[in-house]
């Protein structure tokens, strides 16, 4: 995978099970190839804190984190992570139909700037699957 990475820590491995479960393995192995020694601790971190510690809790089911990150994201204006928790969130369960319901949250509580981008990425996300399928 990559030198600069310690991928000994359980918590790491865990960490990795889920991000690639979620996000896909294509994409996880590539993000972490490419990290270097400036970037190793950052992919470390995100592996370790985000996907293992908290993606890893048992309080919320990964459904349920997917929507909230879509709107968490959404309302930050963050149309790359936005893209990659579509295709996310669709592994995780969540319905197109969902998804245009946590988008249409957005609207009300975040703005229909914030929402309309998110509604572009999603629907170009969507054009992307189905034409993969």
């Amino acid at each position: 995978m990559n030198d600069h990475i310690d991928q000994s820590s359980e918590l790491f491995q865990q960490g990795l099970k889920i991000r690639r479960e979620v996000l896909g393995a294509a994409h996880v192995d590539r993000s972490l190839s490419k990290a270097d020694a400036f970037t190793a601790e950052f992919q470390q971190m995100v592996t370790e804190w985000c996907w293992g510690r908290l993606w890893g809790r048992d309080g919320l089911d990964r459904k349920t984190r997917s929507l909230l990150n879509l709107a968490m994201l959404s309302a930050l204006n963050r149309p790359n992570e936005v893209a990659l928790h579509v295709r996310g969130a669709v592994n995780n369960g969540v319905s197109r139909d969902e998804i245009k319901e946590a988008l249409l949250q957005v609207m009300i509580y975040c703005g229909v700037p914030a929402a309309l981008d998110s509604m572009k990425v999603a629907a170009e996300v969507f054009r992307d699957m189905d034409g993969e399928a």
